[in-house]
């Protein structure tokens, strides 16, 4: 399961798997802990990753998105909902950032 986290995650969960496993768990506990459904908590994890301008995280949400089946014009919209909180240069960071991974 490990193996196929790519970068720095895969190596931390493969040499640490108690320390995984525990993130894990409390990943599991808060998106079970509301109401939101799956595909809007991906939504919510993208623009939490945008607004700590984590290139990684952003690149990691949006493939989920895409695998999960959501829309590319409604993961570019969460970019562009950023131009107001956090700014044009943020979001079109992050914008580039998705469009790595439609590419």
């Amino acid at each position: 399961m490990t193996k196929s986290m790519p970068g720095a995650a895969g190596d931390l969960a493969e040499e640490y798997p108690d320390v995984w496993k525990a993130y894990a768990a409390l990943g599991k506990a808060s998106a079970e802990c509301g109401p939101l459904t799956p595909r809007e908590r991906r939504l919510v994890k993208l623009a939490l990753a945008i607004g700590a301008g984590s290139e990684g995280a952003v690149h990691s949400h949006t493939r989920r998105a895409t695998s999960e089946g959501i829309e590319p014009a409604v993961i570019i919209q969460v970019a562009m909902l950023a131009i107001g909180p956090l700014g044009l240069p943020r979001a079109v960071a992050a914008k580039t950032w998705i469009e790595d991974i439609k590419d």
